[in-house]
């Protein structure tokens, strides 16, 4: 067998013994320390560390208020259901989303109308949604692909034209900017994900951040049960065991012992993105003159959280298509994964009606791998990931 030989084609992988993995979280002894310490307060639900994150995470985006949440499914769920975003009305979404960007606008009620992402950043494209919004229409939520904030600019003022709410899933993009703007502060709401892969983790978890008082404070009554959101205060010695319950409210705060591990995460915040981007450049870098493939390109003006690394498959350079391709990294001792099926391709999907052909969404779709991609990325790692591309791409193309 030739050294070109894929593993998948009975040669010798590039890595033996334990796979690159996709991601592996960046977790220290003081992340320990800290959740450590929060159980040994006692303190392990809503309370002071929760309020401190909420104040640190507003401070560190910029955002006046923040509200921290179960996850970021929660967080959209509740900035939709904070604005007013029910029955009869209509969002605009892109289809190259995880489920649950389009998930909480029908749980509201609301009705998706899916729209196409543009070719740069693979974010909504500004273009696409003038000619989707109707009389029904009530907010634009756009989504930060990969951790590169999309064209806000743009969309704030097609949202601000229209009387819409533009709704920003961040879930990406802690740590992004545009244009020296941290996202957390361009839209009238923005849901962000600590969950275990992300920029920072809680374990789960999300928070919403927003300009406006009154916006945070009907998402906080909402999140909580509709009681305000001061239960350490109750249960304190000095507290007191009434209550009032506003409206019909939900269970989706976050807790101390979560919180207490942002906090730690939030202090490395700078350097953990930082480290993520020496791995983004060194796989550009060494992809850039391969021809068969298409690395991510940067906007300008833009700070990327590189959350995920996305390359495009030139199929018709190949003599394989993108799952067989996956497939073969993983016998590379490569794990790689895909973001995203879209939405409008999935069984939940399909009851939808497209109003417009999603052309750079389907083309998108069948040619994009998310390559491993985590804080701390051993050396050898990145390696292993570019020489076992570098052999596919050699073996597999026309």
């Amino acid at each position: 067998m030739s050294a070109n030989t894929p593993a998948l084609e009975g040669g010798t992988p590039v890595r033996t013994g334990e796979p690159v993995p996709f991601f592996r979280a960046a977790l220290t002894d003081a992340d320990v320390a800290a959740v450590v310490d929060t159980l040994r307060s006692g303190w392990l639900t809503l309370g002071p560390r929760t309020a401190q994150f909420e104040a640190e995470c507003a401070a560190f985006v910029e955002a006046p208020h923040a509200v921290a949440t179960s996850s970021c499914t929660a967080a959209l769920f509740l900035a939709l259901r904070a604005l007013g975003i029910g029955e009869g009305d209509e969002v605009i979404v892109p289809s190259l989303t995880f489920p649950a960007t389009v998930n909480t606008i029908r749980h509201v009620g609301a009705e998706p109308v899916l729209a196409d992402v543009e070719l740069a950043s693979f974010g909504l494209d500004p273009g696409e949604v003038p000619p989707l919004v109707t009389p029904r229409t009530r907010a634009i939520v756009c989504v930060d692909y990969a951790g590169q904030p999309c064209r806000l600019t743009e969309l704030r003022e097609i949202a601000r034209s229209n009387d819409l709410y533009l709704i920003e899933d961040a879930a990406h993009a802690f740590g992004a900017a545009l244009e020296g703007r941290p996202v957390g502060s361009w839209a009238h709401a923005t849901a962000f994900s600590f969950y275990a892969t992300k920029c920072i983790t809680t374990g789960e978890g999300g928070l919403l951040t927003c300009n406006d008082e009154e916006l945070a404070q009907r998402a906080r009554l909402l999140g909580f049960h509709g009681m305000q959101r001061d239960s350490w205060k109750r249960y304190s010695d000095r507290g007191s065991w009434a209550y009032e319950v506003e409206c019909a409210g939900y269970k989706f705060n976050m807790n101390d012992v979560q919180a207490a591990l942002g906090l730690s995460q939030l202090k490395r915040a700078h350097a953990l993105r930082e480290s993520r981007t020496r791995v983004a450049e060194a796989y550009s870098h060494a992809f850039r003159q391969m021809r068969a493939l298409r690395v991510p390109e940067r906007r300008p003006n833009t700070r990327h959280a590189w959350h995920l690394y996305v390359v495009q498959l030139q199929l018709e350079q190949l003599r394989v298509g993108r799952d067989r391709f996956t497939r073969a990294l993983r016998e590379e001792g490569v794990v790689p994964s895909v973001h995203f099926i879209p939405y409008h391709r999935q069984p939940a999907g399909r009851e939808l009606t497209l109003r417009r052909a999603l052309a750079h969404t389907e083309a998108f779709a069948d040619r994009c791998i998310s390559l491993p991609l985590f804080p701390q990325m051993p050396e050898r790692d990145v390696e292993d990931v570019i020489e076992a591309v570098a052999k596919l791409l050699r073996h597999y193309s026309r």
